[in-house]
């Protein structure tokens, strides 16, 4: 499965494969191998020109940032420098012959080596093929070309201790095979069962990039799917396990239970989804399982609201930063408001449709009933017709007077709830206008805190 020229032509044609060769071809004339390697050469493989082109290169960091003056070298102790020409950026990495440590976090040191060794410290063999689009030399010493014709998923070297060496190659793997859409060899499958429990050792922080980039995949359910058939769920997301198997009222939900409706949900996102929306996706039910009953039938009753308190203490775990979960759990409290919304008043709707992230609220409750068989959007259609001939008829009003660090100096508090109730508040009289000026934005909230 050699790379077709058509796949080179293309992808040498755009602005980021121009800027690449031109890259590849000054350090060549200076006398350094240099490389295209990883997901790149993969994404060209299968006919995709890459999104992104990272280089492993035989030059020392201080050789390439005296090549390519305009760079990022923050982690050129690390091994890489980031190199910006015409317009693109590249990270381009040192050969390595390391490890890196446990619990995914980067070295604090490097040791430089071979290309041969480069290749071996890398976690699948698909991500270790290296190409030069000067001389066309394929570099394939782990046989991943073979391995993407099957698309095999399979860690170089010794897959238990792969995994001990850096925890994240569990999530990495499990993303490579929905990314992929392929399949596991035998003895990586059963590394990986054998090694959940290292996923829940690691920070909060890490799992949530992971997180993140999971939600990113075109197919996102694949790697949700995997990581609560290996077990890896119960280590990091119990909460999110407690779904599968919760039933739903069959009348709205032929899609099966509600870890089925959030895995057509996740799998309806577009490109205009941003993060917070889509983690809002994932975790809109999830109080679910503690509010089922069954009655004449079976209801979730404030499940949005319990979803909300539970996504926060998640969110918590994975030490997000407070505004930011503050906003994705309002998103989530705020999900079955839609038929609320078509009974309001003129000044309701306004408190509601000039909302910061009410446009966001509305990709939530679309993805809610993309995720429904049968998915009725009748009534999000009418909602999105009110919304439109309301705000032609009402224009925008200014930004807010008053930023959240000026009102928590007013108030005297930290970043928190009461921040966002008190900038909602002085949203409301400003939308009333009663309050015009910055000046009475301080005196209205100065008498909102005496009262």
């Amino acid at each position: 499965m050699p790379l077709s020229r058509e796949i080179i032509d293309r992808t040498l044609a755009t602005k980021q494969g121009e800027a690449a060769y031109a890259v590849t071809e000054t350090m060549i004339d200076a006398g350094y191998e240099c490389f295209w390697v990883g997901g790149a050469v993969r994404d060209m493989f299968v006919g995709q020109s890459p999104a992104d082109i990272d280089m492993a290169v035989s030059a020392k960091p201080e050789e390439v940032m005296k090549l390519f003056p305009k760079c990022d070298s923050s982690a050129a102790e690390l091994g890489s420098v980031v190199v910006s020409l015409k317009g693109q950026t590249f990270e381009l990495t040192t050969f390595r012959s390391d490890h890196e440590i446990s619990d995914g976090r980067r070295p604090e040191s490097v040791r430089f080596g071979t290309r041969e060794e480069d290749a071996l410290r890398r976690d699948a063999t698909i991500n270790a093929m290296y190409w030069n689009p000067v001389s066309r030399e394929l570099f394939d010493p782990c046989g991943g070309e073979a391995d993407l014709k099957e698309k095999l998923v399979r860690f170089i070297g010794e897959p238990n201790v792969r995994i001990k060496e850096d925890a994240l190659r569990i999530f990495r793997l499990v993303r490579l095979r929905a990314l992929i859409d392929g399949q596991y060899h035998p003895e990586t499958y059963s590394a990986l069962k054998e090694n959940v429990a290292l996923a829940g050792k690691l920070s909060g922080t890490r799992i949530l990039e992971e997180l993140e980039k999971i939600l990113q995949l075109k197919k996102p359910s694949k790697a949700l799917t995997d990581l609560l058939e290996l077990g890896v769920l119960q280590e990091i997301l119990p909460e999110l396990e407690a779904c599968k198997g919760i039933a739903q009222p069959q009348q709205y939900h032929h899609e099966g239970d509600v870890w089925n409706h959030l895995l057509q949900c996740i799998d309806a996102f577009t490109d205009d989804h941003g993060f917070d929306v889509r983690i809002a996706a994932l975790f809109h039910d999830i109080g679910k399982p503690k509010t089922f009953s069954l009655t004449d039938r079976i209801h979730f009753d404030k499940h949005a609201k319990v979803s909300a308190e539970t996504a926060k203490s998640i969110l918590h775990k994975l030490q997000m930063p407070s505004a930011r979960s503050q906003k994705i759990c309002w998103l989530i409290e705020h999900h079955m408001m839609m038929g609320a919304f078509k009974t309001l008043s003129d000044e309701r709707k306004a408190h509601w449709y000039f909302h910061p992230w009410f446009r966001e609220l509305l990709q939530v409750m679309s993805l809610d009933i993309a995720g429904t068989d049968p998915a009725d959007f009748e009534l999000y259609d009418s909602i999105i017709k009110d919304y439109d001939e309301f705000l032609n008829a009402h224009p925008r009003p200014e930004k807010p007077l008053l930023k959240g660090e000026e009102v928590m100096q007013i108030l005297g508090i930290g970043s928190g709830e009461k921040v966002g109730k008190a900038l909602q508040a002085l949203h409301d009289a400003q939308m009333r206008k009663e309050v015009t000026t910055k000046a009475e934005a301080r005196a209205f909230l100065t008498r909102r805190s005496d009262s």
